[in-house]
Formats: C-alpha cells, sequence, structure tokens
C-alpha cells in the first residue's frame, strides 16, 4: 500500500498544454445525413413541379407523388456520393427506402383506425350501443337507440369455439411436426403450408357442404366457429412449428441426459422455452378468423336479434354486421356499422395485450405473484425443516477437582 501511495506522489502531473480528449459521437445521425435529405426532398418536389406544371400535362396525385420520390432517392444518392464512396451510398439509399416504407406502413394503419373512430363515434357515444341489438330499431331510428350487443356475443361465442378448437390441435400437430419426423410428417407439413392459402370462401362452402348440407346441422354460431377453424388451424400449425424448431438443440440433450422421456422433455423443456412465440401464433389464427365475413354469412346466417346460444338458430359476427351496416344508404346505419369496426378494432387490441401478458416473460421467468409464492412456500419449508430438527443435547457438567479447588 505505501508502495503505491509513493509511486502516485512521484508520478509526473499531467501537463496543462496537452489538447484535451475529443469525444467520438457514435450517434447513427449526422448533420450532413439530415441536409442531404431536406436537400434531395426540396430538389424532388422543385424537379417534379416542373415535369408536372410546366413540361408536361400530368394533374395526377399518385403520379406527383411517385415521381417525387423516385427523384428524391436519385438526389439522395447524388449528395451523399461526394462525401460517401459507393458501398456507402448504397447502405444509405436501402435505408431510406425501408425506413420510408415503414413510415408508409404506420401512416395507412393510423390513417385506418382514425378514419374508423372518426366515422364511428357518433355511435360509440351512446351507451345503448353496447346494451341493445337491432331488432326493434328501424333503418331512421336515431343512434340513442339500437346497438351491437347482438355482434358483439356472437363474435365473442364464435371465436371462443374456434380457440377451442384450433389451439390444442395447432399446437399438438406443431409437436408432432418437430418431435415425430418421416415422411408422414412431411405429407402433413405439406398439407399445411397449401391451406395456408386457402380462400375463406371456400373454408365456409366446406363448412355448408360438408355440416349443414350432409350433417344436417342448421346454421348457428358453432358452424360458423368451425369454418373460422378451418381457417385459423394451418396459421397456427405453421407458426407455431417455426418456432418449435427454433428451440436450441442442446435444452433437450441436457433433458435427456437428465432421464426425463421426449414427451416429457416436449411438455418442460419445449413448450415453456418456445411460449412467446407460441402465443405469437395464436394471435395470428385469431387475428386472420376474428376478421373474416364470408364463411359466417354462409355457416351462420344473418339476424338482427341477440342470439347467445350457438348450437342454434342464426348469429351474426361484427365483421358481418359491419359489411351489412356500412352498405346501408342511410347514414346512422353507417355509423353504427364503423361503430361496429371500431368495437372489432379494439377486441382485437384486447386480445393482443391479453396474449402478451400471458407470454411476454422468458422462459423459466416468473411473474410477481409466483415469486411471492414460492418466498412463502420457502418460508413454510423452513419451517417445517426446523421442526423435525431434533433439539441440541445440554453441555455436560465440567467435573469438579478438589485438588484444582485449592490451588
Amino acid at each position: 500500500m505505501s508502495d503505491l501511495l509513493t509511486k502516485e506522489r512521484t508520478a509526473p502531473a499531467a501537463r496543462s498544454d496537452e489538447p484535451a480528449e475529443i469525444r467520438r459521437n457514435t450517434s447513427g445521425v449526422h448533420l450532413t445525413d439530415l441536409l442531404a435529405l431536406a436537400g434531395a426532398l426540396v430538389g424532388a418536389v422543385a424537379l417534379t413541379s416542373l415535369l408536372f406544371f410546366w413540361v408536361a400535362p400530368f394533374d395526377s396525385l399518385l403520379g406527383f407523388v411517385a415521381v417525387t420520390y423516385v427523384c428524391f432517392l436519385a438526389l439522395y444518392a447524388v449528395l451523399v456520393s461526394f462525401d460517401q464512396n459507393a458501398a456507402a451510398v448504397r447502405d444509405r439509399v436501402a435505408a431510406v427506402v425501408w425506413q420510408s416504407l415503414a413510415l408508409l406502413l404506420l401512416a395507412a394503419l393510423v390513417f385506418v383506425v382514425c378514419y374508423t373512430l372518426w366515422r364511428g363515434h357518433r355511435a360509440l357515444v351512446h351507451p345503448k350501443f353496447f346494451t341493445e341489438d337491432l331488432s326493434e330499431t328501424g333503418p331512421l331510428e336515431p343512434l340513442t337507440q339500437g346497438g351491437v350487443l347482438h355482434a358483439i356475443v356472437g363474435t365473442l361465442e364464435q371465436i371462443t369455439i374456434a380457440l377451442a378448437i384450433t389451439v390444442p390441435l395447432g399446437l399438438a400437430c406443431a409437436v408432432f411436426l418437430n418431435e415425430v419426423p418421416g415422411g408422414y410428417a412431411r405429407f402433413v407439413r405439406t398439407i399445411v403450408e397449401a391451406m395456408t392459402a386457402l380462400p375463406s370462401i371456400v373454408a365456409g362452402l366446406f363448412i355448408y357442404a360438408t355440416v349443414i348440407l350432409i350433417l344436417g346441422l342448421e346454421k348457428s354460431g358453432f358452424a360458423a366457429a368451425l369454418a373460422l377453424s378451418v381457417m385459423m388451424l394451418p396459421i397456427i400449425i405453421r407458426a407455431a412449428d417455426v418456432v418449435i424448431r427454433l428451440v436450441p438443440s442442446s435444452l433437450r440433450e441436457a433433458s435427456y441426459a437428465l432421464g426425463a422421456g421426449q414427451w416429457r422433455t416436449v411438455w418442460t423443456v419445449v413448450l415453456p422455452t418456445a411460449r412467446s412465440g407460441l402465443t405469437t401464433a395464436v394471435i395470428l389464427g385469431t387475428a386472420r378468423g376474428i376478421g373474416e365475413t364470408s364463411p359466417v354469412l354462409l355457416t351462420a346466417g344473418f339476424t338482427a336479434s341477440l342470439n347467445t346460444n350457438p348450437l342454434k338458430d342464426a348469429q351474426i359476427s361484427l365483421p358481418l354486421a359491419t359489411f351489412s351496416l356500412v352498405g346501408s344508404p342511410q347514414p346512422n346505419l353507417i355509423a353504427r356499422g364503423f361503430g361496429a369496426a371500431a368495437l372489432l378494432m379494439a377486441l382485437v387490441v384486447f386480445l393482443f395485450v391479453l396474449a402478451r401478458a400471458i407470454g411476454g416473460r422468458g422462459p423459466g421467468e416468473l411473474s410477481r405473484g409466483q415469486q411471492h409464492r414460492r418466498v412463502l412456500a420457502s418460508q413454510r419449508d423452513v419451517a417445517r425443516m426446523s421442526a423435525r430438527r431434533p433439539p441440541a443435547p445440554e453441555p455436560a457438567a465440567a467435573p469438579t477437582d478438589p485438588d484444582a479447588a485449592d490451588l
């Protein structure tokens, strides 16, 4: 310790005339990039305006935007080439292309959501819109009367039945495709990939021909749920198959080394590890089925009254109600249709949030409630083991020696 203090005292002090260290800028955005983007955008708008208003008699707004975008990319590449090499120019232009496409998709999503809420807000502000059906509401009735309760109940019942059918079958089939390889598994995977692109009208016609015409089942919510299951099942199987493939083989080998069997390994290692991806697969299948209209129209019929029994009589869903109401010439019915579309979007968002809350944690990660229960269980185990511990023997009294006492 004294040697270190001596070295520190004898070390030469830093010279004051040395230049201070300059911190490097690690940010991906630089001033030159922003100036190049702004200059390319201004130049593209100017060139396109010159072309449309002075050179050629063009008047299409979509064409103006497309030509402006192409000119923007070309000018941006030219400006970047003044300071960078060819590889950097290609990299910058590719980054601008995919970022602009992402921005375009985000703008389209925001536009759809905002437009739907704006057109349906006149119906959404009335409480009866959520608590009544349209059985006693005419086309000229005000928005204070009637609602889409029958469509909400129909959608929830149909998608619940469809999930009860597709989730266990889809996950079991995905596990089979990964854990039991062979010729039959390859054949099943080929059929699943082919059914992924199955048109929804074909699924509705299949259930209509087999279940309703051949088996004699009437049009009902259950038949519609079967049609939705045909649409959802290949999506869930394909997505779950890809997710299970991503589970590292070392985890399976470690489980086998500890003495676990194949299906025990699947249940305790593979499925928990792929839980988040499996949840995403279920979300994709649900999103595919919850927005279908034609299978429901063919298999469930159409009704304006509330039907809580999915096994009997016609039953409507939110997509079908939106399709029928938006096509009406009456403004109030159109507002109800956009309100039903807004409810459908809210339902999808709710299911997404619920699924992420259930499967969003990583493998082996415990929730707060599970951690609290583990702590309480550990405390109970400590108390139980302490009660079973035998009492410590009392120390024996030291013998007294009269000779030592005299000393």
